[in-house]
């Protein structure tokens, strides 16, 4: 299974973003009313300038205190986010979610970002994969 497969079994509400200069608060009033884990950073709306999760926040919130609210998104987002393209495998993604140890992943062509997958979204069309091939199996050893 490929990205672009997963993209395509995804609710296609495009990818909110927030520009950099927003405030850390205006970004948990973003998560918390869409009920999302994460938000890319955009300048452009269209390039990936950085990405701040839930775990960004909470981290700092627990280092410095409610202080860090009031500053711009850019202080905490980590920049230049790892990407992802359309026709990466299922597999690839999962390896590079668990070893840079992030559960969300823009996906870009030719420089702009077509969409967002979290590694549930990877998790759910490799368990689907599996299930179809589970069946196909069973199907041939029964003979139908």
């Amino acid at each position: 299974m490929i990205v672009q497969q997963i993209l395509k079994s995804k609710a296609d509400t495009g990818v909110l973003t927030l520009k950099p200069g927003a405030l850390v608060s205006e970004a948990v009033a973003v998560l918390s009313d869409k009920r999302i884990g994460t938000i890319v950073v955009s300048e452009s709306g269209t390039t990936p300038d950085g990405i701040l999760s839930e775990r960004d926040i909470v981290r700092e919130l627990g280092k410095r205190g409610a202080g860090c609210m009031d500053e711009p998104i850019s202080t905490l987002m980590t920049a230049n986010p790892v990407t992802c393209g359309r026709d990466d495998s299922a597999d690839k993604v999962l390896e590079m979610m668990t070893e840079g140890r992030f559960r969300h992943l823009p996906v870009v062509q030719d420089g702009a970002m077509i969409g967002l997958i979290s590694i549930g979204d990877v998790v759910k069309a490799r368990l689907a994969e599996l299930s179809m091939e589970k069946d196909a199996l069973q199907g041939m050893i029964m003979g139908h």
